[in-house]
């Protein structure tokens, strides 16, 4: 298939040369386009632009004909704080050395028919970066900075069939580009099946492709529901690493699969809401425990430890009204928390424990063709306390990781 060598000689080095990094609901982003991020993330039921097929492919449908361009600005505050150590690893430890990410966007749909719409979507589906500049880990001989760097972006053609006038079914096909390095981390080789592929070996890259499915349709004069489903994407190992991931490398994405509801409550106001869940412990190098290293599995091998997360669900609520030219907007999720304080021991390179996100955002109509369309999004300080999370072989004591997180968005859409 001829799209992974144009991915990477032509479009993958203008989407990812400002780096991406994304750590909101896990390391999934909590919404696709910035008209979707306004409201905290909601779009199954409710397609906006050109950014629909990444949440729900049966929107592309309702969208009409479309180009949005756009890009969000991230900045995640994230660190550790360990205590109790017996082996010199005591401290406050600040991920920081690294703290803007620029993350694009790109979405066209075209109208083939009165029943049938096509489009492709390009966006950071997920990913997470920590920079620790003071090693936690100096006092096992780790000497320079600490940190991973893991980006997912996807590129998603879409096709979506009308049933009639409310009813529509929509297939989107993932292909996935992933990004990861790890660095500072040498010291944990020693109980790795394959120790020269563990640390500071530089960015390794991998592909793969799933697919997503989806319904929306119109149920009441001003309601509608959605629903979709992504499978797993699968792909290649990444080899540079396969003495840290479980199944030698092994880095798919997850399935994930929501429900969505839009209620249009007046000509001016519409109220909407999904659930989302995200089946992260279904990847061994994410899921899996680090208490399996003790039950003899090694890093890197068939069932050698992870993360230890576990799956995520998450609500969205939104709220969005139109003003003469305007479209104001606002939304609030929820995630449950995918780290136990038992595994904050190594998420301490992963600290993606956010589970509270508030959305304000608005879009102005410019003219019969032109949008412009910006987003605000806080995450939530969150703070995870370790409880019998570092192992008595490594000093024993607890280790705390927090993250918060500023995200702004803006994207200019053209109406054909």
């Amino acid at each position: 298939m001829r799209i992974v060598p144009l991915l990477k000689s032509a479009v993958l080095p203008v989407i990812l040369a400002p780096g991406l990094a994304l750590a909101t609901n896990g390391y999934f982003a909590h919404g696709y386009g910035v008209k979707s991020q306004g409201l905290a993330g909601v779009g199954i039921a409710l397609p906006q632009d050109g950014l629909a097929a990444a949440t729900n492919p049966a929107g592309t449908a309702f969208v009409g004909d479309r180009l949005d361009i756009g890009a969000t600005w991230f900045r995640p505050d994230r660190g550790a704080d360990i205590h109790g150590n017996g082996a010199g690893l005591n401290g406050s430890y600040e991920g920081n050395d690294r703290q803007n990410f620029l993350i694009p966007e790109i979405g066209y749909v075209k109208q083939l028919s009165p029943s049938w719409a096509a489009g492709v979507a390009v966006y950071g589906n997920g990913g997470m970066n920590t920079d620790y500049g003071r090693n936690p880990w100096r006092s096992f001989g780790a000497s320079g900075s600490a940190g991973v760097n893991l980006e997912q972006l996807f590129i998603s053609p879409s096709l979506a069939f009308k049933i009639n006038e409310r009813h529509a079914l929509g297939l989107a096909v993932n292909f996935a580009y992933q990004r990861f390095k790890a660095d500072g981390i040498g010291p944990f080789a020693a109980a790795s099946s394959a120790p020269n592929d563990f640390s500071n070996r530089g960015t390794d890259t991998a592909t793969g492709w799933g697919v997503r499915v989806g319904y929306t349709g119109r149920v009441a004069p001003a309601l509608t529901v959605g629903a979709t489903y992504a499978t797993k994407t699968r792909t290649d190992s990444f080899d540079k690493y396969k003495g840290l991931f479980a199944e030698a490398g092994g880095f798919d994405v997850p399935a994930n699969y929501g429900l969505g509801i839009a209620w249009q409550a007046t000509s001016a106001l519409t109220l909407s809401a999904d659930v989302q869940r995200i089946e992260y412990s279904d990847v061994k190098s994410v899921g899996n425990s680090i208490g399996l290293l003790f039950a003899g599995n090694a890093f890197g091998t068939a069932n050698g430890p992870g993360f230890g997360w576990k799956d995520v669900t998450v609500a969205k609520v939104g709220v969005s009204y139109d003003i003469g030219d305007w479209t104001v907007r606002g939304g609030y999720s929820h995630a449950s928390q995918p780290i136990p304080q038992d595994q904050t021991f190594l998420n301490i390179l992963a600290p993606g424990v956010i589970q509270d996100h508030l959305s304000l955002g608005a879009t102005w109509r410019q003219g019969k063709s032109g949008e412009l369309s910006v987003a605000y999004t806080h995450g939530f300080r969150k703070t995870v306390k370790g409880s019998g999370s570092i192992p008595n072989s490594y000093g024993g004591g607890e280790a705390d990781i927090h993250l918060s997180e500023d995200i702004l968005g803006i994207a200019y859409g053209w109406k054909f």
